[in-house]
């Protein structure tokens, strides 16, 4: 074991004996690469701190909510002041309606929405939704894209894209995916195949307009377009899921950077500045099928939780169009200078980028896919990240997962992160 890591080895240890794999989300036990977990002590700006001491520049950022950095003041500020009012009221507080407006001012698609606790909960209450507007059942989802954990979206393709789908976890029944067909992602004649094989009976199409679930995949030219032609030719409600992409990709989303207006909007991560929460919400006439206004139930004890709130709203307000912009830039640097120093090293790598987000791609081919990003070589991704890890750099553990860049990544933790890279390649 390196000595380096051993505080989170030990922590690591006692984790595991009350907690499955000693962690509360899989993706941080490091399986994909081995090694020690990291269990973090603080955060501050671009740059993470272990129980070990070492400081890394990070770039999971909480997996996208932290988008202006660690511990931003303005943040924390929000936070302590809605704490010292109370940490939860069962009551709707205007902060919640604040929240909401500044959400319906940016996300160009969303009329009304919903408040709930994470991502999961948005995507299956917009589900529910659409199939309780529509009166029918089955869905259409992407291979490779991830809505969180509930039964029916944790299936993957079969042996093909007009297979229904299978369910990809232990625990899920066979019932549970009967509703759920798969397609492939950027593939709209996959799409197309499902509504005619399923005619009058697929009550919408879900979708991470930009993923990020199997690293950063761009979409092909008409094809999300593409899917809000035929949701408006079949009755079908087009939900995008941007969770992620929410904010990340653009101020207004996806939806704002391809000019596509879905029906339904999943959202979470950064409208909690850190905290837990997600939305969802659409078009007037859907969300007015929401109890208690109509007959789609959904409820949450801490829906609008007031600390949550609070964090997104100091979030958003910071979050201008230059601060934005300056994000997005610094992004764009940081990708092509890590393209030049792999390429000075003679390592083949393909780098996508969507805004503030981006994947690094052992392959000498275009990634566009998930078949595309099954065929990266996944070893050089894993001596990598261990090399990056070992320099002070802190990636997502696993070649399924995006980067994130925040406001609080200056001149010195780019610096720091190109020198650590050029070293790294260097070693593969």
């Amino acid at each position: 074991m390196n000595d380096r890591y051993s505080k989170s080895a030990s922590a690591h240890e006692r984790a595991r004996v009350l907690l499955p794999g000693g962690v509360n989300s899989p993706v941080r036990a490091l399986n994909s690469v081995g090694g020690v977990p990291f269990f973090a002590s603080r955060g501050q700006g671009p740059w993470l701190t272990d129980v070990d001491g070492n400081r890394f520049v990070d770039y999971i950022g909480a997996y996208g909510p932290l988008v202006l950095g660690h511990c931003d003041a303005r943040v924390v500020e929000a936070v302590i002041g809605a704490l010292s009012d109370g940490t939860a009221f069962g009551a709707p507080t205007e902060a919640e309606t604040t929240l909401a407006a500044k959400v319906a001012e940016l996300v160009p698609s969303v009329e009304r929405l919903r408040l709930v606790n994470s991502g999961t909960e948005a995507t299956m209450s917009a589900i529910r939704v659409a199939r309780g507007a529509t009166g029918k059942a089955k869905i259409i989802k992407f291979n490779g894209c991830y809505h969180g954990h509930a039964d029916y979206l944790l299936v993957k393709a079969g042996s093909g894209a007009l297979t229904f789908g299978a369910p990809d976890s232990a625990g899920v029944p066979d019932g549970a995916a009967a509703d759920t067909l798969v397609a492939d992602y950027n593939d709209l004649s996959s799409v197309e195949a499902l509504f005619d094989a399923n005619a009058g009976e697929i009550a919408g199409v879900i979708v991470e307009p930009v993923p990020g679930n199997m690293g950063v995949i761009p979409p092909a030219e008409g094809f999300l377009s593409g899917l809000r032609r035929l949701c408006t030719n079949h009755d079908a409600v087009l939900i995008f899921d941007e969770v992620m992409s929410g904010f990340r990709v653009h101020l207004g989303g996806a939806q704002a950077l391809y000019n596509v207006a879905p029906d339904l909007t999943c959202l979470g991560k950064v409208i909690g500045g850190g905290l837990p929460v997600g939305a969802y919400g659409g078009r007037a006439d859907l969300m007015a099928n929401v109890a208690p206004e109509g007959a789609v139930y959904q409820a949450g004890t801490l829906s609008g939780n007031p600390l949550s709130v609070a964090a997104g709203i100091a979030t958003l307000d910071a979050l201008t169009p230059d601060v934005f912009a300056g994000i997005v830039e610094r992004t764009t640097t940081l990708c092509r200078r890590l393209a030049e120093v792999a390429a000075k090293a003679g390592v083949e790598v393909r780098i996508n980028q969507v805004g503030t987000m981006f994947t690094t791609f052992f392959s000498a081919n275009p990634i566009g896919s998930l078949a595309d990003v099954q065929k990266c070589d996944f070893d050089r991704f894993k001596a990598f990240f261990h090399a990056m890890r070992d320099r002070g750099v802190s990636l997502p553990p696993s070649q399924y997962e995006a980067c994130f860049v925040s406001a609080a990544h200056d001149d010195e933790a780019l610096a720091h992160t190109v020198e650590a890279a050029q070293a790294a390649f260097a070693t593969l």
